[in-house]
């Protein structure tokens, strides 16, 4: 199963980025998408699929949440891009294929069966690029989220996909907080999720302890099929 939009970091309401991370848009600058179709995975609200439009020929964002594909309908109109469309499908059982692509990307939307179908979707030297949770995403819980990848998961991953790795790194945010009130306050909005998991009574544990941090921290990976 692909990440839910609840377990995404908590930079906008409920965890979900307000923004597609920069440093990622920087790695798919140099990529040329003129005239060649994107397919964005698990697209949500369209924030990545509406930041590709304007230099792609055509983007197919997927996801299962229609009523986020109904957001990135009316974002793209109000923009009034006409090359991008949006398709109810699940990324975790649908295939690519039928769509096309030359390239595939995905935000906060990765597993291996993700990989598996960009895999056999994509032609020989097309691009795959992503952004996934980091295993050190949120370490302070004591507990990695079902989502995570360190750099070597996703490097097998990938090659298991027949995929050649052309740049991986990791993006780390830590905050640091005087007190335990501020750290409470930083993480508010993932604490009914994380009573249901286990994990904010370990955040708290680990407050208790003295600690005072909060990370975030995500694997960017670009990709090209082998």
């Amino acid at each position: 199963m692909a990440p839910s939009r609840g377990d995404r970091p908590t930079v906008g309401r409920e965890g979900v980025p307000t923004a597609i991370s920069p440093a990622f848009l920087m790695l798919l600058a140099d990529e040329d998408l003129a005239g060649r179709t994107v397919l964005d995975v698990g697209t949500g609200r369209g924030r990545l699929a509406l930041a590709l439009a304007p230099r792609s020929g055509r983007v197919v964002g997927i996801d299962r949440d229609e009523v986020a594909l109904t957001d990135a309908r009316r974002a793209a109109a109000a923009a009034g891009l006409t090359n991008v469309e949006f398709v109810g499908l699940d990324a975790e059982v649908g295939e690519y294929g039928g769509l096309e692509p030359d390239a595939v990307v995905a935000h906060l939307c990765m597993s291996s069966a993700i990989a598996e179908r960009a895999g056999r979707a994509l032609t020989r030297g097309a691009p795959f690029a992503f952004v996934a949770f980091h295993a050190d995403q949120w370490r302070e819980t004591g507990r990695r989220s079902r989502f995570a990848w360190n750099e070597d998961e996703a490097r097998v991953a990938l090659e298991g996909a027949a995929f050649r790795v052309e740049h991986l790194s990791v993006e780390r945010d830590v905050q640091a907080f005087g007190s335990v009130e501020e750290a409470l306050a930083a993480a508010i909005g993932l604490e009914e999720k994380w009573r249901a998991d286990g994990r904010w009574f370990r955040y708290i544990k680990f407050l208790e302890e003295g600690g005072r941090t909060l990370t975030r921290a995500h694997l960017h990976v670009r990709a090209r099929k082998a």
